[in-house]
């Protein structure tokens, strides 16, 4: 049974195969074949994932170490891969949700032109292959190194139209911001060497465990950690670069917001639980700040257009919900929100992308409505996803949310009722955009409403298999209280993730958070139903311009801290380098060829001159000869 394990590395190695055949064959492939390449080597990793799954949930685990990657004196970190219960599961999700996207990009993006159309499956492959290695790697340099290869594939897939100089400074920004963040988990790396020797997941735990590091050590490697999350997760205040994500192709929304990067912290820090679990400072830390960027995204989502915008807000707001349930110790409730939003939010921005598809590249909601009548498909399953994220029992996104609001219940009435208020606005503001969107009116050109259609199968079979797992996946993680025994998604990852020990409440006051939080959700989505049925476009003002305007955090950054350093960055070119540097190196050689021409004299050719400085010269050595000398 082992021996499944031990050929795990063939599932980084598919999509790395697929990088290099399209990337390098992009001029020389059709494009039919660069999409089965492209899809094909992560179906290929997909079903190697399933035969690993089921080997661990065998009870089988395995660390393979393949080479030392770093060797000096008596650090050694080697090349190695993880295989167990947390791992297993990240990969069914990155390569289950990915091989749908990669299958969905064959059509979506089929006018791109041939060699266009390799690289963008080329990056594709290579975004799926980093994040395969951040979740196998067996220490938190091969995690780092699959962490920094994600950030790469963002920069690449945002910016992929290069054309475009907003697209490229929305590319810059991601790169830019996730390298604030990056820097800080690079110095937790720093300081686990220093204290352990190593950074193996094993040792550290055990070094942990045993209580050998001090307070403060655990309390500044969880918060460092914690800032490298922020920064890959888009939480306060390195957020703003997700919502700008959106001028990559759409099915790269879907994967960098769905089920690849945005994760990328969440699983680090469910990783490390046992650090975080012994530093009650970070906990709140963690629990705080999600929350407050679960209520800020959710604010801003209410008022936005751009039906993509719309959704990466939604995506800021329900990391938020995760990291809310990573501070109160709800591990396994933040894994399974990561399981059950990688199903809908996926389907959600798929079905975007069909939108924006059919609308022959427009993206405005206020220009759309009536939609549902010509994209049925599409709408079907846009319904589904919306009743899934706003938590409607039994769709997948009612037992996920429901395990977060009950930790933050048994940490504080405070964080339950935020969150909860948090989840209506969810609920509200993703009935807006079905409603502006599918019902009403057509509110577009009469050309558009000629072209309207509904996305060819490639594009809607992943679509409904999405919707599928968007109503089923949450049967993984039933409750306790529901259920005897339901929560098979815990039960699984015990043996990787402390159990949560938060203050347990009664069946029958968990049933009263159930259908308090039930109820009001229904409310609110009648509540957008009679707003926007009939939908009339108007302009924001008061409050409302604000949240168009995202609380105008991105004029306050630029404000603050881009146009300061930028005068800064003017400065250091214009009087720094030209007269300081420049004038410093310029100098150098003026003066040296001032001195050429000076001593150039004394070559006059005259040898009567010769001999009078030779005489003088040996005069000068003969007296310090004579009377300095001791």
């Amino acid at each position: 049974m082992q021996n499944a394990l031990h050929i795990a590395w063939l599932i980084p190695l598919f999509p790395l195969l697929g990088f290099l055949i399209n990337g390098l064959g992009r001029k020389h492939l059709t494009k039919s074949l660069i999409g089965i390449i492209g899809s094909g080597v992560v179906l290929a990793s997909f079903v190697m994932s399933i035969w690993v799954f089921m080997q661990v949930r065998g009870g089988n685990t395995h660390v393979a170490e393949y080479f030392n990657f770093i060797k000096v004196a008596s650090l050694k970190i080697p090349f190695a891969f993880q295989v167990d219960q947390l791992s297993s599961l990240f990969l069914l999700i990155i390569t289950g949700v990915g091989f749908l996207i990669h299958v969905y990009s064959t059509s979506y993006m089929h006018e791109e032109k041939t060699e266009h159309f390799g690289r963008y499956f080329s990056y594709l492959n290579l975004f799926v292959f980093s994040m395969l290695l951040l979740v196998m790697g067996a220490n938190y340099v091969i995690m780092f190194i699959g962490w920094e290869g994600v950030g790469l594939c963002s920069y690449l897939l945002i910016g992929y139209w290069f054309k475009n100089t907003k697209y490229n400074k929305a590319a810059n920004k991601a790169f830019i911001m996730n390298r604030i963040g990056d820097l800080a988990f690079l110095i937790a790396i720093f300081w686990i060497i220093a204290k352990v020797g190593n950074v193996n997941f094993g040792d550290v735990f055990s070094f942990a465990e045993q209580n050998k590091f001090t307070s403060a050590d655990i309390t500044i490697i969880t918060i460092l950690l914690f800032v490298g999350a922020t920064g890959k997760s888009a939480q306060i205040p390195l957020y703003t670069w997700l919502p700008d994500a959106m001028a990559g192709p759409t099915p790269v929304s879907a994967l960098i917001h769905a089920a690849t990067m945005v994760t990328a912290g969440i699983y680090m820090i469910a990783r490390s639980n046992i650090l975080y679990s012994m530093s009650h400072v970070t906990m709140s830390i963690v629990a705080i700040i999600g929350l407050a960027t679960a209520l800020l995204a959710a604010t801003i989502a209410l008022k936005q257009n751009d039906i993509k915008k719309v959704l990466a807000y939604s995506t800021v707001s329900q990391l938020g919900f995760m990291f809310l349930a990573l501070g109160t110790g709800a591990y396994v409730a933040a894994v399974f929100h990561v399981m059950t939003h990688a199903f809908f939010k996926a389907l959600l921005f798929l079905g975007s992308g069909s939108v924006i598809h059919a609308m022959g590249g427009e993206q405005d909601i206020r220009n759309m409505g009536g939609l549902g009548k010509k994209l049925k498909i599409t709408s079907a399953t846009f319904w589904i996803g919306c009743i899934a994220i706003a938590g409607i029992p039994p769709f997948s996104g009612f037992f996920s949310k429901d395990a977060i609001l009950l930790s933050a219940y048994e940490k504080s009435p405070v964080l339950y009722g935020i969150a909860l208020f948090t989840a209506l606005l969810t609920a509200f503001y993703m009935f807006r955009l079905l409603f502006i969107t599918f019902t009403g009116k057509f509110r577009g050109t009469h050309e558009q409403e000629h072209h309207l259609h509904e996305s060819p199968a490639a594009m809607t079979i992943p679509l409904i298999i999405l919707a599928a797992l968007s109503f089923v996946g949450g049967f993984v993680g039933i409750p306790e209280a529901i259920m005897h025994g339901g929560d098979k998604l815990g039960e699984f990852l015990l043996p990787v993730i402390k159990p949560h020990e938060g203050t347990p409440v009664s069946h029958s006051t968990e049933y009263a958070l159930m259908g308090l939080s039930t109820v009001l959700v229904v409310v609110m989505i009648i509540a957008a139903w009679f707003k926007f049925k009939n939908y009339q476009r108007t302009e924001a003002t008061g409050l409302g311009k604000v949240l168009e305007n995202k609380w105008y955090v991105d004029e306050l950054y630029d404000r603050a801290i881009v146009n300061p350093l930028s005068r800064f960055g003017g400065f250091l070119n214009g009087v720094i380098e030209k007269y300081v540097i420049d004038g410093v190196v310029n100098g150098v050689g003026k003066a040296v060829n001032y001195g050429s021409r000076q001593l150039r004299l004394l070559q006059s050719g005259q040898v009567g001159s010769y001999v009078l400085l030779m005489v003088l010269s040996m005069l000068v050595v003969f007296v310090l000869q004579f009377f300095l000398r001791k």
